[in-house]
């Protein structure tokens, strides 16, 4: 009958995980010949202490309706690129266009009585020369026409005003840039100030941190820092500049970091640590996450040692790309197999050999 090594494995990695404590093992561990090994190493020195930040866009623009209506058109969608003026939007402008009409109108009456009391003033000035009017009818004659002039501007403001009603019936891209969020679908009626659409320029991005009081000062005096994406990408950042003053509820002082001009930049709203080389950390072994052998709440690696193979626990930190940092359980120099399914095979081969 042939014999499944699975059910070894749940003893294997108990017998295994006891051997971490202070007790010798009962029994010496199985040798293992030519395992893929990786030796354990502190993480490369980004330098410093990381704290996490969240990327935004410098431009970043939510756009929002600035006047009443029903959405007749939507153009753009998520992840679409836009140009400068690109029409993102349209609603209806049927109470708008009304509006404008009346406005015109009213600009027209008020021009007419603009003209005609123009020309009553000019026959009352040419009337006073010979004193056939007196100079309080004279005076009458310019207050119609002043008071004239002064409707008129005031419908022509009151036609800037609708046309400019009308004008915002169109939504259009403040900027080039890529649409982020989509918020309003055609036939929704919409009033102002609600969000139609986030659009952001992927060009210029940063990370604001928020770091302890007693730090700030180190980061302002070297304001250097190190940004580690989720992908296991790290660049240097382009600038830094600490605030001011501290939040008088946490007391903690932000840092605006600025990314450089990358060829596939980060998305505006995923996380990033960024580290600063004038503020002291905490350099943990890193391995690769290949390594892992996880069963339930428990976390382990195959460790090699004088050629034997033997299971440890260990305690986990910040992950970076297809590496983690080991926060207890591992030394700088120890060996550990590079995949925990060959390492587990390898070990249960050699058990049954012994």
């Amino acid at each position: 009958m042939e014999t499944s090594s699975r059910p070894l494995l749940p003893l294997l990695l108990v017998a295994a995980l006891a051997a971490c404590g202070h007790e010798e093992p009962a029994a010496p561990a199985a040798r293992i010949e030519g395992l893929q090994t990786f030796q354990v190493k502190t993480a490369d020195a980004v330098g410093g202490r990381a704290w996490e930040g969240v990327v935004e866009a410098v431009q970043q623009a939510t756009l929002s309706a600035q006047t009443n209506g029903r959405v007749v058109a939507v153009a753009r969608d998520v992840n679409d690129r836009v140009a400068a003026g690109d029409v993102l939007v349209r609603l209806s402008a049927v109470e708008q266009q009304s509006g404008v009409d009346a406005a015109r109108a009213q600009l027209r009456a008020a021009d007419a009585s603009a003209t005609e009391a123009e020309a009553n003033y000019r026959r009352f000035v040419n009337l006073a020369k010979d004193q056939f009017v007196s100079r309080a009818q004279l005076d009458q004659a310019r207050m119609a026409r002043d008071s004239a002039a002064a409707a008129r501007d005031a419908a022509r403001a009151q036609l800037a005003n609708a046309g400019q009603q009308t004008d915002y019936t169109t939504v259009r891209a403040p900027y080039a840039g890529i649409v982020a969020t989509r918020d309003v679908e055609p036939g929704e009626s919409v009033g102002i100030g609600q969000t139609l659409m986030t659009v952001f320029a992927p060009g210029a991005l940063r990370i604001e941190v928020a770091v302890p009081q007693s730090e700030a000062e180190a980061v302002r005096a070297n304001p250097i820092a190190v940004v580690t994406f989720d992908d296991g990408r790290r660049i240097d950042a382009a600038d830094v500049t600490v605030f001011p003053a501290a939040d008088a509820s946490t007391h903690a002082v932000r840092i605006r970091v600025q990314l450089p001009a990358l060829d596939v930049p980060p998305q505006p709203g995923l996380t990033a640590k960024v580290a600063f080389p004038a503020v002291k950390g905490v350099a943990f072994p890193r391995v690769p996450t290949s390594a892992l052998v996880r069963r339930g709440e428990v976390t382990a690696v195959y460790v090699l040692s004088d050629g034997r193979l033997s299971l440890r626990q260990v305690r986990l930190g910040d992950a970076a790309g297809d590496q983690v940092d080991v926060i207890s359980g591992l030394k700088p120099g120890e060996r550990i197999a590079t995949d925990s399914v060959a390492a587990q095979q390898a070990l249960v081969a050699a058990r049954k050999d012994d």
